[in-house]
């Protein structure tokens, strides 16, 4: 089985959407390993988003993503557990995203768009890694 991270951001979290978030996941036939919750603060954000350093927008990400909890997860699938879960969420910006994602019928906007996923499987790891020793 395949695993990735996914987190529902604080957004989602402060519109209580964790559990349809967690029903759809599970509908797609996910299975949920490992989860909790969490609050980031800046720096711990910053490590986590390091990938994105030197990038106009990691500042915003970051104040966003220690604005409030958020939900970490382990996800496995029988597969490609990243591309199925990419393909689940939609696209980073909600309004490109396919109708019927997570993204396209939750997010606000750029920044709140109410779910990250690891994008590679060796990201995942690292990701994984960062949460859930």
């Amino acid at each position: 089985m395949g695993r990735s991270l996914l987190i529902i951001k604080p957004d989602a979290v402060e519109r209580n959407l964790i559990g349809e978030i967690l029903s759809r996941l599970e509908k797609a036939r996910f299975i949920v390993a490992a989860i909790k919750m969490t609050k980031l603060d800046y720096d711990q954000a910053r490590k986590f988003y390091a990938v994105h350093e030197g990038k106009p927008f990691l500042d915003e990400l970051c104040k966003f993503m220690s604005s409030g909890p958020i939900v970490p997860m382990v996800l496995k699938s029988d597969g490609d557990t990243v591309a199925k879960i990419r393909e689940l969420i939609g696209a980073t910006d909600h309004k490109k995203a396919a109708a019927g994602t997570i993204r396209h019928d939750i997010a606000v906007s750029l920044t709140k768009n109410s779910v990250h996923a690891s994008d590679s499987p060796q990201n995942a790891e690292q990701e994984i890694n960062f949460f859930f020793s």
